[in-house]
């Protein structure tokens, strides 16, 4: 342009000199606008897939065999990979520009991937991921975040958000993503679809990029449970039979504690769908995070924070610990020279991870595989040969999108300690939608030991149109009481009370204290006394309840305020907990339990 300009002052009198200036500029003028069309039509593309697809392509599938051989499994279904599968003569981008630009194109295509062609699906695309495979939001500030279908305004969940995007907006049938520490899991739950994270090494990880290889597993979504069903298989490798045996379900109601979802909705919904189902025994309930503690002892070198560790679900804080360490340790043993080499340009979230993890120096890193070997063997002790865990996939709806408020500790916290289960036992689960509360998805997962996928994902099909019609039912119906407070109270009955308390028979104290607030529902003390029976028992969502009415009869009831603090804390409600124990404060200042946990909380939160 700068030479047209100096053409035109040179020969200014020239008119020939005007017609060859005026063709250039129509031209420049021209480009532009075929320019500003494309990005505009590439927009529009983009919204058209949800912002899923990075790459769109066609792998075709193997050729149908001629009969009479069976027809391909995968016969006529789609799907689509996350940017960190290997596709011959493309590069793996791993989520980052800067990755993409520092490396080769792969010159071999991902074992999973062609196992799947093998099989009569078709690959269509790859898909957006958080950046590094290091976040759980789903966002990637260079690619754009993938909207989720269900709720246009919030997350999708990561870090294999595009893949669960696709599927849930039915742009394909099924999609491959990873999950190290929930990156199946938590945007299958946030989309409203089926995950399926195997057991760890059951799936070749052969030709995609390692985030932290003792985590690492290759997992699945789909919308249909049949779909799931065959492209397991398919990736297990499993036998298309195998002698049906009988099931068992274990509610961890412990974890059930952490969710503001109602247990009609959830608990009652499986609970109801097996009933008539042929197979499952009677089920069992557990208090997972206790269980825990008595059978990792390897879980007290981690537990700082807590000084015991079957008080709340400090056992399985203490694990997300762990299986957070080992991710770190791991990717810098990976990246840590790339890292160096290239600085590459990351979003906020997923900078502040990589550098956690680069500039950490561990210790005890031994011990981070022992608890690893401790977890696996205690669930299958707990499991045996037909248990199923019941528990929330995650605990939190899905943040908005662009919020101020980035995700908290308690956020991560929550989703930690249910995620580390899997994680760090090497075992299978498989995350099941479960409708709609207050407008956000529901899922609930199902968890079993090492080495049972095949026992897992027969399971999921053989429950799954029943759990659907349990859905149907519990959303049309009427909110049930919660039965864990429904037993029954007068001053005789809260001795009764207090003597089973003094005993250590925590259910009995609360059956007392119950029958005395039926007599009595004004008296603060029955429901703080009740509230401490409840903390015992684990039932921290019924404490805080209690300590609420409590306070409200009695603004002055410092033990409300304690065991409020003490609920709150142990479901990760950090701010809400240091606001009970600084309000006890004020009513107690040489309250000593108070001021320890205002000291302890405040650098939680800082």
């Amino acid at each position: 342009m700068s030479k047209t300009l100096s053409l035109m002052k040179t020969n200014a009198s020239n008119p020939k000199v005007w017609i060859v200036a005026g063709v250039t500029v129509a031209g420049i003028i021209l480009v532009a606008a075929e320019t500003r069309r494309r990005r505009r039509k590439q927009m529009i593309v983009n919204r058209e897939d949800f912002g899923a697809f990075l790459q769109r392509f066609e792998l075709a599938p193997f050729p149908q065999p001629p009969p009479p051989a069976a027809r391909l499994p995968l016969s006529g279904l789609t799907f689509a990979v996350k940017d960190i599968f290997d596709v011959n003569g493309y590069v793996t981008g791993f989520g980052s520009p800067d990755w993409q630009r520092t490396h080769e194109p792969a010159d071999q295509t991902a074992v999973v991937i062609t196992a799947l062609l093998e099989n009569g699906a078709k690959c269509v695309g790859k898909t957006v991921m958080d950046e590094l495979a290091f976040g759980i939001t789903g966002e990637n500030k260079h690619y754009g975040t993938p909207t989720n279908p269900i709720m246009p305004s919030n997350i999708p969940g990561g870090s294999s958000s595009g893949s669960a995007v696709a599927v849930a907006a039915e742009l394909v049938d099924f999609a491959l993503g990873t999950d190290t520490i929930g990156c199946v899991r938590i945007p299958s739950a946030f989309c409203g679809i089926l995950g399926f994270r195997p057991s760890h090494g059951a799936v070749s990880t052969i030709g995609i990029v390692p985030n932290s290889q003792s985590l690492d597993a290759i997992g699945c979504f789909a919308r249909d449970a049949s779909i799931l069903h065959r492209v397991g298989h398919v990736l297990l490798k499993l036998k298309a039979v195998e002698p049906r045996r009988g099931r068992q379900l274990v509610f961890a109601d412990d974890l059930f504690q952490l969710s503001k979802v109602p247990k009609q909705k959830t608990v009652h919904v499986v609970s109801k769908a097996v009933e008539k189902l042929s197979g499952y025994q009677p089920p069992k309930h557990v208090n997972f995070s206790q269980f825990v503690a008595s059978n990792v002892p390897s879980l007290k070198v981690f537990s700082q924070h807590s000084t015991n560790l079957q008080n709340g679900n400090s056992a399985l804080l203490a694990l997300s610990s762990v299986m957070v360490s080992l991710q770190r340790y791991e990717f810098k043993t990976n990246h840590e020279e790339w890292f160096k080499d290239v600085k590459p340009r990351l979003g906020p979230e997923v900078s502040h991870r990589v550098l956690a993890a680069i500039n950490t120096k561990y210790e005890n890193v031994k011990n981070l595989y022992k608890v690893k070997t401790e977890m696996r063997a205690a669930l299958q002790t707990l499991l045996k040969d037909d248990g199923i865990l019941v528990i929330p996939t995650i605990a939190d709806p899905p943040l908005k999108l662009n919020s101020k408020k980035r995700y908290s500790t308690e956020f991560q916290d929550r989703a930690c300690t249910l995620l580390s289960i899997a994680s760090m036992s090497g075992g299978c689960q498989v995350s099941v939608p479960l409708g709609k509360h207050d407008g956000c998805p529901i899922s609930v997962s199902f968890v079993t030991y090492h080495g049972a996928d095949k026992f897992l994902l027969d399971t999921v099909l053989d429950m799954y149109a029943s759990l659907q019609d349990q859905v149907s039912i519990a959303s049309n119906s009427a909110p049930l009481p919660d039965v864990n407070g429904n037993m029954d109270a007068s001053e005789l009955l809260k001795e009764k009370g207090n003597a089973a308390f003094k005993g250590m028979q925590w259910n009995k104290a609360v059956n007392y204290y119950t029958e005395a607030i039926k007599l009595n529902g004004t008296n603060a003390t029955y429901y703080n006394n009740r509230a401490a029976a409840y903390l015992e028992l684990g039932c921290f969502q019924q404490a805080e309840e209690d300590c609420n009415k409590a306070i409200s009869l009695d603004k002055k009831n410092v033990k409300a305020y304690l065991r409020r603090g003490t609920a709150r804390e142990s479901l990760h409600c950090y701010k809400e907990a240091l606001q009970d124990f600084k309000h006890a404060l004020v009513l107690e200042p040489q309250n000593k339990v108070a001021n320890l946990a205002e000291k302890r909380l405040r650098k939680l939160v800082s």
